[in-house]
């Protein structure tokens, strides 16, 4: 049994009837995002449960081995030549485990939306796309796809056409801008409904995108009519 992953959780209101799973960047933790949520503008949207999970630590080949936050090694700057297919397989499961934990607490998949930032991005395009049941939406912030070559073999038809929000800073000097919009082609390509958002700045968050990730949750979580 995988055990479950420390995280923070943020009720917007008692008995939330949805879910956000928010996926940190290499180095942070959890809280990294946590003091975003009285930021955002969900107006109109039920009672929502946002969970910010703790990555293992763990230690990064490109930072010289040092011991930190993360969830899979990064064995190269470019980020694609030589993946950690073995992390990055570990952390699915472990975040895998958080979605289904939701899903016995009485919140469905479809009232669940997976976001990420870096490499938290690509754990969310990477989990949430191969999850075996339809989710709401998915987050995918100044990252990219890992192990793109497997993926058109590997993804689960329930989520063919689950929402996908990505946005990526146009002078991004860590996730180049090339490397998320070669991600978003293919998965516009597979028929996958995209919306991307480029903003004036590196590899950060911008005021601009609060507002657009709000728009977002509120169209994907809006409440579900009888």
């Amino acid at each position: 049994m995988t055990t479950l992953l420390p995280h923070i959780e943020i009720d917007t209101a008692p008995k939330p009837d949805a879910a956000v799973i928010w996926l940190h960047g290499l180095g942070a933790d959890g809280n990294d995002f946590a003091g975003l949520v009285p930021e955002l503008d969900l107006t109109g949207c039920p009672g929502i449960r946002f969970i910010f999970p703790h990555a293992p630590e763990i230690p990064v080949t490109i930072n010289g081995g040092y011991v930190m936050p993360a969830w899979y090694d990064l064995l190269g700057t470019d980020m694609i030549s030589r993946q950690d297919a073995a992390g990055i397989g570990a952390s699915e499961k472990a975040i895998t485990a958080l979605i289904e934990r939701e899903i016995a607490r009485g919140i469905p998949a479809k009232r669940i939306v997976l976001a990420g930032f870096s490499q938290g991005c690509a754990m969310a395009l990477h989990t949430g796309l191969r999850f075996p049941q339809a989710l709401a939406g998915i987050m995918a912030l100044s990252g990219y796809l890992p192990l793109a070559e497997r993926f058109a073999a590997e993804r689960a038809a329930a989520n063919a056409h689950t929402p996908i929000f990505m946005a990526h800073g146009n002078q991004d000097p860590v996730v180049l801008p090339a490397r998320g919009e070669a991600s978003r082609d293919q998965l516009s390509s597979l028929g996958y409904p995209v919306q991307w958002h480029s903003y004036p700045m590196p590899h950060s968050l911008h005021p601009r995108e609060v507002v657009d990730i709000s728009i977002f949750l509120r169209q994907v979580l809006a409440p579900e009519v009888a």
